[in-house]
């Protein structure tokens, strides 16, 4: 039986699209044709445009949500989230398409629309290659009414940027077309999502999924036997006992931030990709997330130096989300959308369709090992380093994590622990 990986993190989105009660008249611009080529040779400026605009669009989605459950865990793919948005976007037209495009934090002076989405397409192409390091599948479904008529542009569009199946559902019979897609969000997230959507309307027209499940290996595992049940400071006044991973005299990429008042490490997986674990001192993680940038992750990645870690203590941990984001998003300027003046009118060639939920669902399982675990032992060469001050890292107190891709550079997973007791 093959022993629970280290990490394993899901992120699921859903929405919704409903028609409107009454059709707006009004002709509509052509969005422009979308190149549909795989262009290998895109410039690193493109990418570095994505990756700005996704990690700025990450951390203005993760204060919303840590403002909304304040004092819970927060855990979310902002990747799995921009995608669905983005791929939404290509059937939206005029200020419904401006709002999704602006609400995920891209300039659209400096980027052009077709530009995000061969940015989109190009990101989608590097995540689906085959690594037998991990395990990482992400991709996009549509489930559609029936007798839905799709614009051959969309259809073709959605299938060749967003690589997006397409299924024939039955809406009229609800509890049927919601079997339907949690029976296929189960069988991708290999079972780890069961019942993503619920109360689907008879009217519905159109459900957008986008999945993305990661299972990776550390590079060095923890060893089972160090794990041991120890405090963790949920806030001044509570504690609880959780099992608390961990390892002694390690070189580990580190990064003390006077500035902010926490502590920086990078843990790494076997394919390359990495975790980054940020330690706020007592008291400053309010301070540590209110300067979540993407200049200030851009300054703890480039600030982080190997360092001799004597000690380090990280909770063994498996947390889960859902959320309904219509609020959020509409707080981030995405509101048309969400009412009867959306302009969908690109995925049927008429303009009644609106969305009416974003579901996000995600979980998280950090744990010591991979299948090999019993191969990683007795790598710890003990330096008998005489150390008078040894440096001692103990995720004791709520921390925050992101989840990084090493090809693409995008935030897979993003979150906080304040209480990894809580399933």
């Amino acid at each position: 039986a093959e022993r629970m990986s280290p990490l394993l993190a899901l992120g699921l989105l859903v929405a919704g699209l409903c028609p409107t009660v009454h059709c707006l008249p009004g002709d509509m611009p052509d969005s422009g044709n979308v190149a549909q080529e795989d262009q290998p040779n895109r410039t690193s400026v493109d990418n570095l445009r994505l990756t700005t605009s996704n990690t700025d669009f990450t951390f203005h989605l993760y204060k919303l949500l840590a403002a909304q459950t304040p004092n819970e865990n927060v855990i979310f793919s902002p990747l799995s989230i921009s995608i669905a948005l983005a791929f939404l976007s290509l059937g939206a037209r005029n200020t419904t398409l401006t709002e999704i495009l602006e609400g995920l934090k891209f300039n659209l002076t400096e980027t052009p629309e077709t530009e995000i989405h061969q940015g989109f397409q190009h990101l989608l192409h590097t995540l689906s290659q085959p690594n037998p390091q991990q395990q990482l599948s992400v991709g996009n479904a549509m489930f559609l009414k029936e007798e839905l008529e799709l614009l051959d542009k969309f259809r073709e569009d959605a299938k060749a940027l967003y690589a997006s199946e397409a299924f024939p559902t039955n809406f009229k019979d609800p509890s049927a077309a919601e079997k339907l897609i949690n029976d296929y969000v189960e069988k991708k997230t290999e079972g780890k999502i069961v019942h993503l959507v619920g109360g689907i309307c008879k009217n519905t027209m159109m459900v957008l999924v986008n999945y993305i499940l990661l299972k990776a290996k550390w590079k060095t595992p923890f060893d089972p036997g160090d794990t041991y049940e120890s405090a963790f400071h949920v806030s001044r006044s509570r504690s609880v006992q959780v099992p608390k991973m961990s390892f002694e005299e390690r070189m580990v990429p580190f990064f003390r931030d006077e500035e902010l008042a926490c502590t920086v490490v990078e843990l790494q997986y076997i394919s390359d990709d990495s975790a980054l674990f940020i330690l706020p001192d007592e008291g400053q993680l309010g301070a540590v997330e209110a300067a979540l940038l993407p200049e200030t992750l851009r300054r703890w990645r480039a600030s982080l130096r190997m360092r001799w870690i004597d000690e380090l203590y990280l909770p063994k941990f498996s947390i889960s989300s859902n959320y309904e984001l219509e609020t959020i998003l509409t707080q981030l300027g995405i509101e048309k959308v969400f009412t009867t003046k959306a302009d969908l009118s690109g995925v049927t060639g008429t303009p009644n369709l609106y969305v009416t939920q974003v579901v996000h669902s995600t979980v998280l399982d950090v744990a010591e090992e991979g299948t090999e675990a019993a191969a990683a032992t007795g790598i710890n060469i003990a330096f008998s380093s005489g150390v008078m001050n040894p440096l001692i890292v103990d995720f004791n107190r709520p921390f925050l994590l992101f989840i990084i891709s090493k090809d693409t550079q995008s935030i897979l997973f993003g979150g906080k622990v304040v209480d990894p007791s809580q399933a």
